[in-house]
């Protein structure tokens, strides 16, 4: 299959490689990437999965944001090489994900996705969260990572600190 490894920084180049083909050419005029600008991704949370020949098979990075003072891990992008996609690398990199911020105490975890796909993983509409437009509210999807995480939040979600810092649980 392939082996899961935090990303290092000797694999930025090849992770953004698979970015560039996997994704439009304007993917980083979207919403979330704009909560991304000038903001560290959560380096423990940010994976890859390398094929036999030690090539990146698929990629999955994870940022902090807020909701009001509330943190939260917006997760994506997540990649797989055209010719490895339907061997479950996505999956596999999602559910990893998922289990090691649960690990680490993070209580909530959300993304902009497509819900069918993303249900299998526990993501669920997430009403009175608001992405930057032009999000699809309808697209806007979370997950509880600790009980109760999600209830009664609701506000905009914004850029974390430079270093994710002054944010409450």
């Amino acid at each position: 299959m392939a082996e899961i490894a935090q990303e290092g920084p000797e694999d930025y180049h090849e992770v953004e490689a698979l970015y560039d083909l996997c994704f439009a050419p304007g993917r980083e005029a979207l919403s979330s990437y704009r909560l991304r600008d000038g903001v560290a991704p959560q380096a423990d949370l940010c994976l890859i999965a390398r094929g036999r020949a030690g090539e990146v098979a698929g990629a999955i990075r994870t940022w902090p944001v807020r909701i009001g003072r509330h943190g939260a891990l917006l997760l994506g992008p997540v990649a797989v090489h055209p010719t490895r996609q339907g061997e479950g690398l996505g999956g596999l990199l999602i559910f990893e994900v998922i289990a090691r911020a649960r690990t680490a105490g993070h209580p909530r975890m959300m993304l902009v996705g497509d819900a069918p796909y993303y249900s299998r993983f526990g993501f669920e509409r997430l009403d009175g969260v608001i992405m930057p437009p032009p999000t699809n509210p309808e697209r806007v999807l979370g997950i509880a990572l600790a009980p109760g995480a999600w209830e009664g939040l609701r506000g905009e979600v914004a850029r974390a600190a430079g270093d994710g810092s002054a944010m409450t649980d």
